[in-house]
């Protein structure tokens, strides 16, 4: 079965919100929830997000190194991932985390709070080819 062509879950929406609202603390323990016991791509998916989440989680927190590596991490992992994975833009959250990523290490541990909060990824649905799914923000 095809785990990423299937419409995204009750958990995965809760997830969404959370990440999208700066929640991502609870983002992390959400995706971990859905990250357990998955497989394959899916379960790449999962933990691209998760690691993500904890990366501004961190920046959150001051913790400059640990955010810069968990962009990374979690970009990584989500480029084993399709680019829309249960109708999130995949390919979005990767570029998202990559521009992030040069942000904090041009402003450096120093200036790290200043970082544009545009450039901060987003959790965004895609709408569905043929389908009467929109883009949510």
């Amino acid at each position: 079965m095809d785990l990423c062509e299937q419409s995204i879950s009750g958990k995965l929406l809760q997830a969404l919100g959370e990440f999208n609202r700066g929640d991502w603390f609870e983002c992390h323990e959400t995706l971990e929830d859905l990250w357990i016991g998955s497989e394959g791509e899916i379960r790449d998916f999962y933990q691209g997000a998760l690691q993500l989440a904890v990366a501004l989680h961190h920046w959150r927190n001051g913790n400059l190194g640990g955010a810069m590596s968990l962009l990374q991490g979690g970009a990584g992992y989500l480029r084993r991932v399709r680019p829309v994975c249960q109708r999130v833009d995949v390919a979005g959250l990767i570029s998202a985390a990559d521009r992030l990523r040069e942000e904090l290490s041009r402003l450096g541990p120093e200036r790290m709070a200043e970082a544009d909060r545009s450039l901060f990824p987003r959790m965004v649905l895609v709408a569905v080819p043929g389908g009467e799914g929109h883009r949510v923000k």
